[in-house]
């Protein structure tokens, strides 16, 4: 038998872990090429009726972006263990990114979401109180050496920042249009696109807990 530990089989829940990464990357990806990237050419036709918004928005996306893009390498066992304090300054940059975006979330949702609805606008202060609100509590326990509480956190606002990629593909889907008008439609989907991934991750974290 061969005992040599780098011929060992690969365990069957990483497999799962780097297919669920791979998938999330993809999914992301496609979400930033299409939908994020186009607005930093800051051309008045892509942006529409968010043009007298331009900079919040920017300040929005650019956050997301990081905190998006940052999200994985925070998860990366191996990565946090020999890199801890690259691990610690991708982290403050990760929750500055959040900080950024859910400020000009709220300045958003305040002028162009309320001309929509205040039904658009209470979803997405919701949604930027859900993210402000994971990650302060991620940042609290790490301040606090609690290591694991941070990881769960660090979880949870992670969840929610994928929120706008669930959002855009929903929203893209063949039968949406057909549910009604936006005003309508458009809330909904915003607490969809937090509250359900977040109520599954809740009893994906609890399972075990004795």
């Amino acid at each position: 038998m061969n005992k040599n530990p780098s011929l060992a089989p690969i365990p069957f829940k990483t497999w799962i872990s780097w297919l669920g990464i791979t998938f999330l990357v993809v999914f992301a990806g496609r979400f930033v090429l299409n939908d994020a990237l186009p607005y930093f050419g800051l051309e008045e036709s892509v942006f529409g009726r968010f043009w007298v918004m331009k900079w919040p928005l920017i300040g929005h996306i650019s956050g997301g972006l990081i905190a998006l893009t940052l999200g994985p390498f925070q998860f990366w066992t191996a990565f946090r263990t020999h890199y801890l304090k690259v691990h610690r300054m991708m982290g403050m940059a990760y929750i500055s990114g959040i900080l950024v975006a859910v400020i000009s979330s709220i300045a958003l949702s305040l002028t162009t979401g309320i001309a929509i609805h205040w039904t658009w606008s209470l979803a997405l202060i919701g949604l930027a109180l859900a993210w402000f609100g994971t990650t302060g509590m991620a940042f609290r326990f790490i301040l606090l050496r609690r290591i694991t509480l941070h990881k769960e956190w660090m979880v949870r606002s992670y969840v929610v920042t994928f929120a706008f990629v669930l959002f855009r593909w929903l929203t893209r889907q063949p039968f949406y249009d057909e549910l009604g008008p936006f005003v309508e439609t458009g809330p909904t989907a915003i607490w969809l696109s937090w509250v359900l991934p977040l109520f599954i991750t809740e009893i994906v974290l609890q399972w075990n807990k004795r």
